[in-house]
């Protein structure tokens, strides 16, 4: 063999052990990325739900204060004073600055309301900001006395836009209603900060409130508990893991002028390209909660081996490139290393593209097949007018048995509800794992909605069977189920994805263990 010839084969060595190098680097660098996105996801889902538990504290109490004035509305301050004191209100409520009761006061009421607060609650008793209006929405009862919540007697909250949404929504739904974005002027700190106003309507005694117009009609008043933002998060059980810029935005835009908590404003200058927002709904408003991974965050996971697999390649590409120059002496033995060497790639390319195309856990399409496949169902759809749905799945709980049991366990108990999945479905529907506990499916033809109803019942009735794992545990599941139906809910894959994953979220909101069609009224 001439030199030119071994000095190729030495370069063509070379190529090929960086090349497989370079895929393995892209493998772990995705696996790094995912391990990264689906951490950052549990983490925004946690704190979260920690929220709303503690907004659900904030409303029990507040049901308590407004059963006290649905009983009689006539309680004397004393009273009303003992019983906030008797409740003995822990450190969960700490975050509080207020809690009292508003009256809904006419313009003929104004002079009879104000002498008898003036009895019972303050001497000094008057309603600001002056001025003669129809009606009012009066601050009478207030706890706790001091100077500062003292200023609030008499505060006319209907004069404040906001306040004002968030007392009608409470008139007219009857239940509890959060208000927007407060820099808690109304209790007049020095250093205002963020913070909202929580509302339960009070209506008159034993009367009708079937409709809007008969609650509307028999409104007494609200009890209203105003927080701040940064003390109701410093009072939160559980610790916000390190690494993490955390910030709250009132409603779901995510902008400068709505953000209500900031854990770490000096990173805003410098944005991560990942982050993941949750979003909270209570009382009938919405928080958006964005996460951010701070620098380090990735390397605290202790995941990413990218780095190593470069180098190490590089090393062992060049080790093997000397020893092919050492070899190609050998005539035949350097043609059987080559051409073992050349099946090895091979293999390890079909390996790759496997990979590219499928998820390697459970065999099923992975996000970017399915993706494809979406695209080309819905042009299909397009050209011969027909119906396609698309499911969003996400199994109830499967977390608590991955950690207990151990991700062996949880592996195998994913492989069996693909497996399951699969047989629920026709040939030519397409069921994907886009992640974690994550599937969808695609049905490309579907006559009614009832179609996919049934298909998604099926699944659901399927995976709530019990699984016989390894090691002889026996273990059940749940899944909350999302569906979207092409054209009505959305004609862009984009836009289809988002619904059915907006109906996912829905069915966990009734409880889990639910199938959800998406409704652009909810």
């Amino acid at each position: 063999m001439n030199w030119l010839l071994r000095q190729r084969l030495v370069i063509i060595v070379l190529t090929c052990a960086l090349s497989v190098t370079a895929l393995l680097w892209q493998h772990e660098k995705a696996n790094a990325n995912h391990e990264l996105r689906a951490a950052l996801d549990f983490h925004v889902r946690d704190f979260s739900a920690r929220i709303e538990q503690r907004l659900v504290s904030y409303e029990q109490l507040m049901h308590g204060v407004q059963s006290l004035f649905a009983t009689s509305i006539a309680v004397p301050q004393n009273d009303f004073s003992e019983y906030v004191k008797n409740l003995q209100l822990g450190a969960n409520f700490s975050s509080m600055e207020a809690l009292g009761v508003v009256w809904q006061v006419t313009a003929q009421q104004e002079n009879s309301f104000i002498q008898t607060a003036q009895l019972e609650v303050a001497k000094d008793f008057h309603i600001h900001p002056e001025g003669l209006r129809p009606s009012y929405a009066l601050v009478q009862r207030i706890e706790p006395g001091t100077e500062e919540s003292a200023r609030m007697l008499g505060l006319d909250m209907s004069l404040d836009s906001t306040l004002q949404a968030a007392m009608e929504r409470a008139r007219d739904s009857g239940v509890m209603a959060v208000s927007g974005k407060l820099e808690s002027a109304m209790s007049g700190h020095a250093n205002p900060q963020s913070c909202f106003m929580m509302y339960l309507p009070v209506y008159k005694k034993d009367r009708p409130l079937e409709t809007i117009a008969q609650r509307r009609a028999n409104l007494d008043g609200w009890v209203f508990a105003e927080y701040k933002v940064n003390a109701v998060l410093a009072t939160l059980y559980g610790e916000t893991p390190p690494l993490i810029h955390l910030q709250i935005y009132d409603g779901v835009d995510v902008r400068a002028d709505n953000l209500m908590y900031d854990s770490a404003p000096s990173q805003a200058m410098h944005p991560t390209p990942l982050q993941l927002t949750e979003y909270i709904v209570s009382g009938g408003h919405t928080w958006a909660v964005v996460m951010h991974p701070l620098p380090g965050f990735a390397s605290h996971l202790g995941r990413d081996q990218s780095t190593l697999i470069a180098f190490g390649g590089s090393v062992l590409s060049i080790l093997l490139a000397l020893m092919t120059w050492q070899l190609v002496s050998g005539r035949e033995r350097a043609l059987t290393l080559a051409r073992a060497m050349t099946r090895d790639l091979r293999e390890s390319e079909a390996r790759f593209r496997y990979l590219a195309q499928y998820d390697e856990l459970s065999g099923l399409p992975n996000r970017a097949m399915f993706r494809d496949r979406l695209q080309q169902a819905i042009a299909q759809a397009k050209r011969d007018k027909a119906r396609l749905a698309l499911m969003y799945l996400d199994l109830d709980k499967f977390k608590p048995i991955n950690d207990q049991l151990g991700h062996h366990v949880g592996d195998i108990l994913l492989r069996a509800a693909a497996e399951r999945m699969q047989l629920c479905v026709r040939e030519s529907d397409t069921v994907a794992r886009i992640g974690g506990d994550e599937f969808v499916i695609l049905l490309p033809l579907i006559e009614t909605d009832y179609d996919a109803l049934r298909v998604a019942e099926k699944i659901r009735c399927a995976l709530a069977e019990s699984f016989a794992v390894a090691g002889g545990h026996v273990l059940t599941l749940s899944v909350s189920i999302g569906i979207a139906i092409y054209p009505e809910h959305g004609e862009s894959d984009v836009t289809l994805a988002k619904n059915a994953d907006i109906a996912m979220y829905k069915a966990k909101e009734k409880g889990r263990n639910q199938v959800c069609m998406y409704d652009a009224l909810l």
